[in-house]
């Protein structure tokens, strides 16, 4: 399951509508995303990297299981194929045992818990006797972190010693309402969480933990916000600024524009150097780490 992105300029209004729980947005919301679709090349990679995620997953699960046949289905939040319509169609193909999977590796109540919520939901909806083993966080899962892990390594290899020596690592993952820490919700430890094993798994003491991404609702969000943490950062004469999108497992509007085009911008703006890692997309490492997890799911059940 994942979050969905307009598949064409044309869908970005029923989208965001979607996104806001009904509630078209005003002109200038509208004009702002569509705008910085446009700045990204037209249109988010989103839809496509989560369908050969999904392709890549099913071929290398069925690669390594001689008694079971797995099927990938996608189920999306705000937009077609709907979480639900997979829904249906794993019971028309008479499934049975189903592992739920979100493309966010931490686990929130606020977010991730409602792509397994929607499922059971319909599940119990059309009376199916589908049984769905929710897989809620696999941020700890090893072969994850060494693909962050690895990055790191590569980057501080190709570094002089002067450039390691000022170098900011910058962890980050979208920011979510601040409400959801009255319902004692684990999101943000688990964010931070996340940066201290691959730091660890990496070799690196130089890391801070920010917040991207934050919705334009009248919410306070969750901060620092990347942009004002790398400000803050800039006090300190870091030449080298590297970013790691580690809620996110794609490139997509959020890395692209947030990370590649306005935290780029800003540590242009204090004179220093901008490096992004590579995201996860379909890289055998991170492709196995989501083999290892369902197939550890299924293996507690047996």
């Amino acid at each position: 399951m994942a979050y969905g992105t307009p598949y064409k300029e044309e869908d970005i209004l029923r989208y965001y509508t979607d996104i806001r729980h009904g509630h078209a947005p005003t002109q200038e919301l509208y004009d702002d995303l569509a705008e910085r679709y446009r700045d990204i090349g037209g249109i988010s990679p989103l839809a496509r990297i989560t369908d050969e995620q999904a392709a890549a997953l099913g071929s290398s699960l069925n690669s390594k299981n001689e008694d079971v046949q797995y099927q990938v289905y996608i189920g999306l939040k705000h937009i077609e194929p709907w979480i639900e319509e997979a829904v249906v169609e794993m019971e028309n193909d008479g499934i049975k045992e189903a592992y739920g999977i979100v493309l966010a590796p931490q686990y929130s109540g606020f977010s991730t818990q409602s792509y397994h919520s929607r499922a059971q939901k319909k599940i119990d909806e059309i009376g199916s006797e589908i049984k769905l083993t929710k897989i809620l966080r696999w941020f700890e899962e090893p072969k994850f972190l060494d693909f962050w892990a690895n990055q790191i390594k590569a980057l501080n290899h190709s570094f002089t010693d002067e450039q390691r020596k000022n170098a900011m690592y910058v962890f980050s993952a979208h920011s979510l309402p601040v409400k959801i820490l009255k319902d004692g919700d684990y999101y943000p430890q688990e964010v931070k969480r996340t940066a201290e094993l691959i730091a660890e798994r990496a070799g690196i003491t130089n890391f801070v933990v920010g917040w991207q991404s934050a919705g334009r609702t009248a919410d306070e969000w969750i901060g620092p916000d990347v942009l004002d943490l790398t400000r803050e950062l800039s006090e300190n004469n870091y030449t080298e600024y590297i970013y790691l999108p580690v809620g996110f497992v794609a490139e997509h509007l959020e890395v692209l524009y947030d990370n590649d085009i306005e935290c780029k911008d800003v540590v242009a703006e204090i004179g220093a150097n901008y490096h992004r890692l590579e995201m996860p997309n379909t890289d055998p490492l991170f492709i196995e780490a989501l083999t290892d997890i369902v197939m550890k799911a299924r293996e507690t059940n047996l």
